[in-house]
């Protein structure tokens, strides 16, 4: 067991709100946040199906016999607790009395938008950063090793082969979760419909062409791509642009959110594999999208993470709106700069010069030193933690 970040982010929330949710995938460290955060709060898991009938079924009882407070664990299995959740939040408001988790974030946040509005503070915990995973006894230590084996912390905690646990993580996912979530006929199909979403991994989303692939219509490969959405395995970034009405009309890019996910998704069965892979450039940069994404949700923050793309023109990975900076980060999987590296950064200040706010750009690469080169930051893969902890 290691110390997660959003722990001190959950204990701030928890002075405030009388219920705080954490959410996340499954597998990503909730229940053992929870129960080292709060370890004299009574834990209530509601997998098991006695458990949930009473929740679901009794939910008064239930929630009678814990009114000195609780830890529910996936709460998302009886949605209409929250609605009498409400009921005695309000009668007594004391702060941090209900910790909620969830592994399905659309199912869960449809309850708590409904009935704890105002009530609930909202956190998502994804499987550990890079900083976090050195903390554990044996961490990888380059870079093709840290992508291929993930972030999972079973993987890391228990020494387990990382291939043979995707593996199973995928199948458990597949042959369970999804049915839990939408009624999908044909797993085989949806299955194939995953592995083409990682080769996607890094790239403007697709819908009509993701289906066709696929063999579905593009209303079931959008369906099928919430579905992945909402069990935290993929994350759209949205296109930026000054407009922000125009931002909707602009194509996200498409990023799994664990480089190890999606390496076993696409039968790279070692590390070495990956150094020549021909997605390797794409498995790196969601690696970074994921590592800003974790670094936003462990402070609490709005994830404010776009992509910057000009139709036949230059692209900068991820842009960092927030409304005291801009952050313009470009990825490379190789180790050597290159100055052809920093064209779309230099493009997009360019298009921000009317912009009062004060900028960073940020090259990271997938090793070599860390320099100053032409007003930006050239960081190695390692230092990914210091493109945002650094003004």
């Amino acid at each position: 067991m290691i110390l997660r970040k959003l722990t001190s982010t959950a204990l701030q929330a928890a002075e405030y709100y009388p219920v705080v949710t954490i959410t996340g995938p499954r597998q990503s460290g909730k229940t053992t946040l929870c129960r080292s955060t709060w370890p004299d709060r009574p834990y209530v898991s509601l997998e098991p199906l006695d458990v949930r009938s009473w929740a679901t079924e009794d939910p008064r009882s239930f929630i009678e016999h814990h009114l000195d407070g609780a830890i529910i664990d996936e709460v998302q299995h009886a949605p209409g607790l929250m609605s009498y959740l409400q009921d005695e939040v309000d009668r007594d408001p004391a702060p941090g009395r209900f910790v909620l988790t969830g592994s399905q974030n659309l199912a869960l946040m449809e309850g708590v938008s409904q009935s704890l509005a105002g009530r609930a503070a909202v956190l998502q915990l994804l499987p550990p950063d890079l900083e976090e995973l050195r903390r554990f006894p044996d961490p990888p230590t380059d870079l093709w090793t840290t992508l291929w084996t993930g972030a999972y912390p079973r993987i890391h905690d228990r020494g387990v082969p990382a291939g043979r646990w995707l593996s199973d993580y995928v199948t458990t996912y597949v042959q369970r979760d999804v049915r839990q979530v939408l009624a999908v006929g044909d797993l085989l199909a949806f299955d194939r419909f995953v592995r083409l979403v990682a080769g996607r991994t890094g790239q403007l989303l697709n819908l009509s062409g993701l289906g066709g692939d696929a063999g579905v219509s593009h209303n079931t490969a959008r369906s099928w791509l919430s579905v992945l959405e909402t069990g935290f395995l993929v994350q759209r970034l949205p296109a930026w642009l000054p407009n922000v009405r125009k931002r909707l009309t602009r194509s996200p890019k498409l990023h799994l959110l664990d480089s190890g996910l999606a390496c076993n998704l696409l039968g790279i069965g070692e590390p070495e594999q990956l150094r020549t892979h021909p997605l390797r450039g794409p498995i790196f940069e969601s690696w970074a999208v994921s590592e800003l994404l974790k670094a936003r949700l462990n402070a609490g923050l709005d994830p404010c993470l776009f992509h910057y793309r000009e139709p036949r023109g230059p692209e900068v990975d991820v842009l960092l709106d927030e409304v005291r900076r801009l952050v313009l980060v470009e990825t490379r999987s190789g180790s050597t700069f290159s100055a052809s590296f920093l064209r779309g950064l230099r493009t997009l200040e360019e298009r921000l010069s009317s912009d009062p706010r004060p900028r960073r750009r940020v090259l990271l690469l997938g090793g070599g030193p860390a320099q100053r080169r032409e007003g930006t930051d050239v960081l190695p893969w390692d230092s990914v933690g210091r493109i945002l902890s650094e003004p």
